[in-house]
C-alpha cells in the first residue's frame, strides 16, 4: 500500500471514530474500552505510515545518487511513486520537444544552403540534406550511439576504458527484459532521440562547405562515416564521459556543443572544401556565384535561430527541478543576446568595409556566428559575458571569411568560418568567461554553484584547469575531424570520384543527375533570356577550357586576349 493510500485510510478511520463521539458519551463501559483500544491501534497505524514516508524519501534520494550520468537505467520493477511519475513524464516531454526543435534545424540548413548556391543545383543540395538525416539517424542507431554513450561505466560515472563505448549497438538493452516476460524501460530511448538530432546536424554542416561540386556517392560515404564513427568518438570523450571529462579536477566544459558538434562539422567542411577544390569558374567569374535566393537564406536563419533554443536549452537534459528551470531560462537569455549581438557586429563590419552598403547575408551569418559562439558557455556565463563572446565571435567569423577568400578556398556558405572558427572560440570562451568570481571560483557543469574541492570550499586554481581542458578539447577535435575527413576524401579524389566533371558543373547537378531537370518549373520571359545568356556563357567557358587542355598538350599556353 502506498503512503498516500495509507493516509487516506487513516483519515477515514478518524472520521468514523469522531462520528462515534456522541455514542461514547452515552455508552456503557464495554463500549468505552473498545473505543480506547481502537484509538491505540490508530496511533500505531499512524506511526507506521510516518515511518513508511521516511523510508520512501530515503530510497528516492539513494536512487537519485546512484544513477549513472549519460545512460540512466531503471533497475527495478517496483511501481513508480507519484513524484517519480511526474518527474519522468516532465523530463520526457521537455527533451522530446527540444529534440524536435533540433530536428527542425535541418529545414533551416536546407533553406540556407539552397539559397546561397545557384538555382541549377538546388535539388542536389536538398538531396544531401535529406540524406544526412535519413542515413545519419540509422547509422547512429546501428553503431554511433553505442560508441558515444555505451558503457560500461565505473562508480564515478566515467567510461571504464575512458575512450569508447561497447554497449547498446542497434539499440540493444534499451529496455530490460525480465524472466517473467515483463519489460523495464529506461531513459536510453529518450537520450538516443535527442542525441541523434545533434549527430545529423554535425553532418549537415559539412554539406554546405562542399556544395555544387562534390559527387553525391562520395559525400554519402562521408556522411555515414561521420555519423557512425567520427562524431560519436568525439562525443564519447566528452558528453559520453571519456578522458576529456576527467582529465583534471574539473574537466572540459561544452554545454551544448560549440566544439563537439559545430567545430567537428566545421573542420570537416574546411578539409572537404580544400580537397574538392573551387567550383568551376568561381574565381574567374565571381559575379555568377552570388546567392540565388536571399529570402531562402533569411528564412533558414530564422528557423535555425528558433531551433537553437532546443539545441541549447534542451541540453539541461531534464526539467523537473527549480535549478534546471532557472538554468534553462539563463541559457535561453544568453542564446538570444548572443544571436542579436553577433548579427549587428558582422553587419556593422561589412557596412564599413563596403562603404555604406547593406549586406543581409552578412547579417544572417552574424546571427549564426553569435549562436555558435555561445553554445558551449550558455550555461555557465553571465548575460554580459554572452554579449562580449558574441562580439568577438562575429569579428573572428568575418576575419576567417575574408582569409578563406584570400587563400582561394571555396566555402559557399562560410561553413568553416561560422562553425569551425566560432565553434573553437566558443569552446575556449566557456572557460575564459565562466561566471565564477575569480580564479578560485569556477562553476562549469555545477550550474549556479562553484566546483568544490575535498575541503568543501571552492576548488582552488579551477579556472586554469578548465582552460587547459577546453584547449585540449579544441586540439583533439581539430586533429581528429581533420585527419578522418582527409582520410576519407583523399582516396575518392585520387580515383576521380570526389569532384564532379566540368560538364556536370556547367549544366548543373539538377539537369544532369536528377529526374527533374530543374527545381523551379516556372520561368518568366526575363528568366528565359537570362537562361539563354547563361547557357551561352557556359558554352564559351567550356570552349575556353577545351582550348586550354589542347594548349597544355602542345606544351605552350596562348596569350589570352
Amino acid at each position: 500500500m502506498s503512503c498516500a493510500a495509507s493516509r487516506r485510510m487513516v483519515g477515514l478511520i478518524y472520521s468514523l471514530i469522531w462520528s462515534s463521539c456522541l455514542l461514547f458519551s452515552l455508552g456503557d463501559d464495554d463500549f468505552k474500552r473498545e473505543f480506547l483500544q481502537m484509538q491505540a491501534q490508530l496511533a500505531i497505524l499512524q506511526q507506521r505510515v510516518d515511518s513508511l514516508e521516511v523510508e520512501n524519501r530515503r530510497l528516492q534520494e539513494e536512487e537519485s545518487e546512484d544513477r549513472t550520468p549519460g545512460i540512466i537505467p531503471s533497475d527495478s520493477t517496483r511501481p513508480y511513486t507519484d513524484i517519480e511519475d511526474l518527474q519522468i513524464a516532465q523530463d520526457h516531454a521537455w527533451i522530446i520537444l527540444c529534440g524536435a526543435l533540433v530536428f527542425l534545424m535541418q529545414l533551416g540548413f536546407a533553406f540556407i544552403e539552397a539559397g546561397c548556391c545557384r538555382a541549377k543545383n538546388v535539388q542536389n543540395i536538398l538531396l544531401k540534406n535529406l540524406s544526412d538525416v535519413c542515413v545519419g539517424v540509422l547509422t547512429f542507431w546501428v553503431i554511433g550511439y553505442a560508441l558515444a554513450y555505451g558503457g560500461p561505466y565505473n562508480e564515478s560515472g566515467i567510461k571504464t576504458n575512458r575512450f569508447i563505448g561497447t554497449e547498446h549497438f542497434l539499440g540493444l538493452d534499451f529496455v530490460e527484459k525480465h524472466a517473467d516476460g515483463q519489460i523495464e524501460p529506461s531513459y536510453s530511448a529518450l537520450a538516443w532521440f535527442f542525441q541523434s538530432a545533434f549527430c545529423a546536424a554535425a553532418s549537415t554542416i559539412v554539406s554546405g562547405g562542399v556544395a555544387e561540386r562534390m559527387n553525391y556517392p562520395a559525400y554519402l560515404v562521408f556522411s555515414i562515416a561521420l555519423c557512425g564513427f567520427i562524431y560519436p568518438m568525439v562525443v564519447s570523450w566528452t558528453w559520453g564521459y571519456g578522458f576529456l571529462a576527467d582529465m583534471n579536477a574539473v574537466g572540459y566544459m561544452d554545454f551544448a556543443g560549440s566544439g563537439i558538434v559545430h567545430m567537428t562539422g566545421g573542420i570537416g567542411a574546411l578539409v572537404g572544401a580544400i580537397l574538392a577544390g573551387p567550383r568551376l569558374g568561381r574565381w574567374e567569374h565571381p559575379e555568377e556565384y552570388v546567392p540565388h535566393s536571399l529570402p531562402f537564406v533569411v528564412f533558414g536563419t530564422f528557423i535555425l535561430w528558433f531551433g537553437w533554443y532546443g539545441f541549447n536549452c534542451g541540453s539541461t537534459l531534464e526539467l523537473h527541478t527549480a535549478a534546471k528551470g532557472f538554468m534553462a531560462a539563463q541559457v535561453a537569455m544568453n542564446t538570444t543576446l548572443a544571436a542579436a549581438t553577433g548579427a549587428l557586429t558582422v553587419f556593422g563590419i561589412r557596412y564599413i568595409l563596403s562603404r555604406g552598403k547593406y549586406d543581409i547575408g552578412g547579417l544572417c551569418n552574424g546571427i549564426l556566428a553569435g549562436l555558435v559562439s555561445i553554445t558551449a558557455g550558455c550555461g555557465n556565463v553571465e548575460c554580459g559575458s554572452a554579449v562580449l563572446i558574441a562580439i568577438i565571435g562575429g569579428m573572428l567569423y568575418q576575419a576567417a571569411s575574408m582569409l578563406l577568400l584570400k587563400l582561394a578556398v571555396d566555402d559557399p556558405i562560410d561553413a568553416f568560418a561560422v562553425h569551425g572558427v566560432c565553434g573553437a572560440w566558443g569552446t575556449l570562451a566557456a572557460a575564459f568567461f565562466d561566471e565564477g568570481a575569480g580564479m578560485n571560483s569556477y562553476h562549469g557543469w555545477s550550474g549556479f554553484a562553484c566546483v568544490h574541492g575535498e575541503d568543501g570550499n571552492c576548488l582552488k586554481d579551477a579556472n586554469s584547469q578548465a582552460i587547459l581542458a577546453n584547449l585540449c578539447e579544441v586540439i583533439v577535435i581539430l586533429v581528429w575531424s581533420g585527419f578522418w575527413t582527409a582520410a576519407l576524401f583523399l582516396p575518392f579524389k585520387y580515383m576521380g570520384w570526389l569532384r564532379a566533371i566540368d560538364d556536370v558543373q556547367l549544366k548543373g547537378f539538377d539537369q544532369t543527375k536528377h529526374h527533374l531537370p530543374k527545381a523551379y518549373v516556372h520561368d518568366t520571359q526575363r528568366d528565359k533570356v537570362e537562361i539563354r545568356q547563361q547557357e551561352a556563357d557556359e558554352q564559351r567557358r567550356a570552349a575556353e577550357a577545351e582550348e586550354r587542355e589542347k594548349a597544355k598538350k602542345k606544351k605552350f599556353v596562348p596569350i589570352k586576349r
